[in-house]
């Protein structure tokens, strides 16, 4: 009884000075909105720069000036801000991109970088995105993350550098192009004492893991040495 008669008091007040308060309008829609302000005896103006907002609906009120419960003149304004929704973007393809590239993809579109792991496949070169998670094309909202999923050499294409030293040059590039490797800087030099066609330093060094893609260097006796 006693809240009863207060409130009663309170708003015979609030009508007899012309004051009321600023109705909550966070989440109503316009319609709802306009209806709550003129309840009140107040105006509303609508913002012309509505915005994305990822925890307000679109269409409905995101944000408010004054805020609800102030204390405001019958025939104020109340100002409000309709929200987008949350804004929406589509996923680049990053795929057969270095993790960095396809990072720098991702930021530009107003995306995040998700999980990154490691995976055996047959396709692309290692190091390389072979699948992501939303796929390319997929519609999310901004700042979503994207799992990515790097290729690594299939565990049978990994071997172990031989020791090639002193050689048959020859011998050694049958051997490594029938494995379809590859031969890169074959660099010639004269050696005393050591016949021509014999390799005497190699890159990578024995022991070292060989892939496929790897680039082996070698230096080659050329001729005996002459005095």
């Amino acid at each position: 009884m006693v809240f009863a008669i207060t409130a009663y008091f309170s708003f015979s007040f609030f009508v007899r000075s012309g004051v009321t308060a600023v109705p909550d309008l966070r989440g109503a829609s316009i319609a709802d909105a306009e209806a709550l302000v003129r309840d009140q005896g107040l105006r509303i103006e609508w913002s012309e720069d509505p915005r994305f907002d990822e925890s307000t609906p679109e269409g409905r009120v995101m944000r408010q000036e004054p805020r609800s419960g102030s204390l405001v003149k019958r025939g104020s304004l109340v100002k409000a801000i309709v929200s987008l929704g949350q804004e929406v973007v589509i996923v680049p393809d990053v795929s057969e991109r270095a993790l960095q590239a396809a990072q720098v993809t991702l930021t530009a579109e107003g995306l995040a970088l998700g999980k990154v792991a490691n995976v055996f496949s047959e396709h692309g070169q290692p190091g390389t995105v072979v699948t992501q998670s939303p796929p390319a094309g997929a519609s999310v909202s901004r700042g979503r993350a994207v799992d990515l999923y790097l290729n690594l050499d299939n565990r049978a294409s990994v071997f172990v550098m031989p020791d090639l030293v002193y050689r048959g040059y020859s011998e050694v590039r049958r051997y490594f192009e029938r494995r379809d490797m590859r031969l890169g800087s074959v660099k010639f030099e004269s050696y005393e004492g050591i016949a021509p066609s014999v390799i005497l330093r190699q890159h990578p060094l024995p022991g070292h893991p060989l892939r496929r893609s790897d680039v082996i260097s070698l230096v080659v006796t050329h001729e005996e040495f002459e005095s």
